[in-house]
């Protein structure tokens, strides 16, 4: 016999092994695991599907989906005081952006950006673009070329008047860029449908907070308002502890209530 094929049982045996092992029997209606993996529930904070911009602030990284300003699509900011909110809760992540030697576009802005305060913000303006864009459609051609050529570390832009598509045109250009998109409308959009998968409406709080609703997000809307710690960059310094707290100066409900009496020289009339 020849030497090639003078095989043992025993060698034979070793040589092939099963293909795969036994699969365990699943349950009635159970997933396979790698599927069950792939799947998002509604009623769960979806996981990250791209990379993240940690935003800041930990109790708001705490409730958006992968834990911070989700990249590669649009992330909708609605708020009443359009062209100064926007910079306190946005701060801290494009801070981040410049430290890494990006650049920070804003496009459009309300108020012309000011420098010494987004200084005390940590925002290097070397890194800052400011485009000039009057009309919403100079706005919006501005916004998608940046997208296309991911020209930026962030992209801030303003579209107070945006359009249903024109925002569905700016999360498809999105999934494209490396940095998050930022969409700064009025609170009055929040009644309008947006293709936005990240939607939020702010507002500043009493003790230098902001309040954020979070009422669309890769997971069940947020119950109840997040607050968040947010005192200017400049006030820092030179706040007392008194002025820290301005809710504690106000003066209680009982100190609202007035207790009038009739003048004098008018006549009183008993009722019966």
């Amino acid at each position: 016999m020849h030497p090639a094929l003078d095989w043992q049982e025993d060698d034979l045996s070793s040589a092939f092994t099963p293909l795969s092992q036994p699969r365990p029997a699943r349950l009635p209606g159970e997933l396979p695991m790698a599927v069950a993996a792939a799947i998002w529930r509604g009623d769960q904070l979806g996981g990250p599907v791209s990379a993240v911009l940690a935003s800041g602030f930990e109790a708001l990284d705490a409730q958006l989906p992968g834990g911070g300003w989700p990249c590669h699509g649009v992330i909708e900011i609605l708020a009443s005081q359009s062209g100064m909110l926007e910079w306190r809760l946005l701060g801290p992540a494009l801070r981040q952006v410049c430290a890494a030697g990006r650049a920070v576009v804003v496009v459009g802005p309300p108020k012309a950006p000011h420098l010494p305060g987004l200084r005390f913000e940590g925002i290097d303006e070397r890194h800052l673009v400011w485009v000039r864009a009057d009309t919403a459609a100079e706005r919006l051609w501005s916004a998608e070329q940046l997208i296309k050529a991911n020209a930026c570390g962030a992209l801030v832009v303003w579209l107070p008047q945006a359009r249903a598509e024109q925002v569905r045109r700016l999360q498809v250009l999105a999934a494209s860029c490396e940095g998050p998109v930022f969409l700064c409308r009025p609170s009055a959009a929040a009644r309008e449908s947006s293709a936005a998968p990240l939607r939020l409406q702010a507002r500043v709080g009493l003790d230098w907070e902001l309040h954020l609703d979070i009422f669309k997000r890769k997971g069940p809307p947020l119950e109840g308002t997040l607050r968040l710690g947010s005192v200017p960059g400049g006030l820092r310094a030179i706040l007392t502890p008194r002025l820290r707290f301005p809710s504690r100066l106000l003066p209680r409900e009982a100190d609202h209530v007035v207790v009038s009496t009739p003048a004098p020289d008018r006549p009183h009339h008993a009722v019966h």
